[in-house]
């Protein structure tokens, strides 16, 4: 069976939320029932699916929001938070 596709916000909502630099903060919701990106409350908040075990779920992270921005994996950098919900990345 197929999983079915993130819901993903505008990639231009995405990028209100990040600072001059580039960088964006995003809450995590690891080991979630689906894969989401939401704007709520002016912050980005990501759930995926994968646990929160050997930096799955930040890449898992990386990949969502690299997707959702029509950019390569690549060009998306965790800057702060490896082990904490709370986590910025610098966007490319």
């Amino acid at each position: 069976m197929a999983r079915p596709k993130p819901s993903l916000p505008p990639a231009e909502a995405i990028r209100a939320l990040a600072d001059a630099d580039g960088l964006l903060p995003v809450r995590v919701t690891p080991n979630a029932s689906h894969e989401a990106l939401t704007v709520e409350d002016g912050q980005l908040r990501a759930r995926v699916t994968v646990v929160p075990e050997d930096g799955k779920a930040n890449k898992a992270v990386i990949k969502l929001v690299a997707k959702a921005l029509g950019i390569a994996p690549g060009t998306v950098e965790l800057v702060r938070g490896a082990t904490s919900r709370e986590k910025v990345l610098k966007v490319g």
